[in-house]
């Protein structure tokens, strides 16, 4: 305690009445942090437990498969895509079919394509927000403040920028 403490007489008594006084508050309210600290304690937990389920797995053929069957969406919607561009150049009138015979569809139908393509992306988003793993495989991005540095002294931007202030004048 402080000087003001032991100018009163406040000491080590007032000390343990505050600690008992916390002790019975909290057997009528929980302890915020402490249940926070519980939660989180308890998601580390079960974070590592999934994580040792696969710490030592080593793919297999099946899994390598399904893998690379996995990562073929994406280049297959872009691919496709371009690919209508092109058909549309080279027969207009079978693009004009096919694109009427797709107008045709019922919009449920649609619906429930756009469900499919968002969740998929979605699904693909939330893995890698939560493994982290979209990091480039190199160096550690640099704190904010680094950047900022590094983003004031480019001699070849500063160049420019003199260039353009010459040029305003």
């Amino acid at each position: 305690m402080g000087l003001i403490g032991r100018l009163i007489g406040v000491g080590e008594a007032a000390q343990t009445i505050g600690q008992a006084a916390t002790g019975v508050a909290e057997v009528f309210t929980p302890n915020a942090t402490r249940k926070m600290e519980a939660a989180h304690e308890a998601y580390m937990a079960a974070l590592n437990a999934y994580g040792a389920e696969f710490q030592y797995a080593r793919p297999g053929l099946f899994d390598r498969l399904v893998n690379g069957i996995n990562r073929l969406p994406r280049p297959m919607m872009a691919l496709g895509t371009l690919g209508l561009f092109g058909y549309s150049m080279v027969d207009p009138a079978g693009f004009s079919q096919r694109m009427t015979g797709l107008d045709t569809v019922p919009e449920p139908l649609w619906w429930l394509l756009a469900a499919i393509v968002s969740f998929y992306f979605g699904a693909r988003e939330t893995h890698y927000f939560r493994t982290g793993s979209r990091r480039v495989a190199g160096a550690p991005a640099a704190p904010l403040s680094e950047q900022g540095a590094a983003r004031e002294s480019n001699a070849a931007l500063d160049e420019w920028r003199q260039k353009e202030r010459g040029r305003d004048r």
